[in-house]
């Protein structure tokens, strides 16, 4: 019986640009090298040192001339102690439906200027707020009135002026509160 020939790799010729020990590949078919472990594109967003900016902007959660951000600190005068129907927009940086909606809130204060009274706070930088209101989902809407939240008046995700407008007019004309 015979034996089939031997097809080793020492009896075959290289294959065209080999990892063979020595040989190189063309530099038009090489890798850049890896970039240092710190210029890589994504990296964890937190704050940056004080004095230093990032490289990476943040977009933020815009607001009109006739809306307003306010902190813990201002919230029972400029919200419980109205006098207007207030409208509390819970928004964070990071949330892209709250980026999404900022034209709408900000068309709806100028629409309702004068009954009607729009004021952002932020997610992040009001943890008590987020607890005692139960804001679950970003962006939330809560609609207060004689300082006390008017039932029904939750509203959390993105919504277009039309809905927008059908939210807001029938707990403006509503007198009732919780």
């Amino acid at each position: 019986m015979a034996s089939a020939p031997s097809t080793t790799a020492s009896g075959l010729p290289p294959p065209p640009f080999s990892s063979a020990r020595g040989a190189r590949l063309p530099s038009a078919l090489r890798l850049p090298p890896p970039p240092p472990a710190s210029a890589g594109r994504f990296r964890a967003v937190g704050p940056a040192a004080p004095g230093r900016r990032s490289r990476f902007a943040r977009a933020r959660v815009r607001c009109g001339a006739a809306v307003r951000f306010i902190g813990q600190s201002e919230f029972e005068a400029e919200v419980l102690q109205s006098d207007l129907p207030v409208l509390v927009d819970f928004v964070a940086d990071w949330c892209g439906p709250c980026r999404l909606i900022a034209p709408v809130v900000d068309w709806a204060a100028e629409e309702y200027e004068g009954r009607l009274k729009i004021v952002k706070i932020d997610h992040d930088a009001n943890p008590q707020l987020i607890e005692e209101y139960k804001v679950y989902g970003l962006p939330s809407l809560i609609l207060f009135k004689d300082g006390k939240e008017v039932p029904g008046s939750r509203r959390e995700g993105a919504i277009t002026k039309a809905k927008f407008k059908e939210y807001l007019e029938p707990l403006l004309s509503t007198s009732t509160v919780a």
